[in-house]
């Protein structure tokens, strides 16, 4: 029962650090959510810092397991680069929270809290390295990733603004399934001007 108990936790805690960021989120807030007191919240996950590593470490994990599958079938070609990036954007497209959290910890939020961002290098860098060989010679690898990563997660997260299909009777979120392939279309362009051409094909 433990185990479920922690699990449903962590799920909670991880919509509430997502939606909230973890300086507006409150284990008393957590405990009210969960439906148990402060006290069976720190001795299921531990105190707020605790139980904020902890949903950080399985949103890592979930995220590693995406790019190792990723770079499994991995082949170093402009389409090769291509696929990879679809892959993840399929990933963050299915785990928009993932996306939050990560944007409320850009913008300072958790700030005594550390140790996430050397693993969130270190995933950059698998990144980086496989795609290296392909990129335009003046074309800086990890810079490419980071740009993908920025577009991608400014795209995703654009739908979080309440106000906007009021403001906008044509808006569409970003998981409007012709919007989303609008802009996977955009990132392919953006892959191919940036990547070398297949052997033999002409330069864009």
């Amino acid at each position: 029962m433990g185990d479920l108990e922690t699990d449903h936790l962590l799920d909670l805690a991880m919509r509430l650090f997502a939606d909230l960021g973890y300086d507006g989120t409150s284990t008393r807030l957590i405990a009210d959510a969960a439906g148990i007191p402060v006290e069976r919240v720190v001795e299921l996950a531990g105190d707020k810092p605790q139980l904020y590593q902890a949903v950080v470490a399985r949103t890592l994990e979930a995220e590693q397991r995406a790019v190792d599958e990723a770079l499994g079938v991995f082949v170093p070609t402009r389409q090769g680069v291509i696929d990879l990036f679809d892959a993840m954007l399929d990933f963050y497209s299915a785990h928009p929270r993932f996306l939050t959290l990560w944007m409320h910890r850009w913008m300072g939020d958790a700030a005594d809290v550390s140790g996430q961002e050397a693993y969130i290098r270190r995933l950059t860098r698998q990144l980086a390295d496989a795609i290296r060989e392909v990129v335009q010679p003046d074309v800086d690898a990890g810079h490419l990733v980071w740009t993908i990563t920025w577009c991608t997660f400014g795209f995703l997260t654009s739908g979080n603004q309440p106000s906007a299909p009021e403001a906008d009777p044509g808006y569409r979120t970003p998981h409007d399934p012709q919007t989303l392939t609008g802009f996977r279309s955009y990132l392919h362009a953006l892959i191919t001007h940036l990547t070398r051409p297949p052997a033999g094909a002409t330069a864009l």
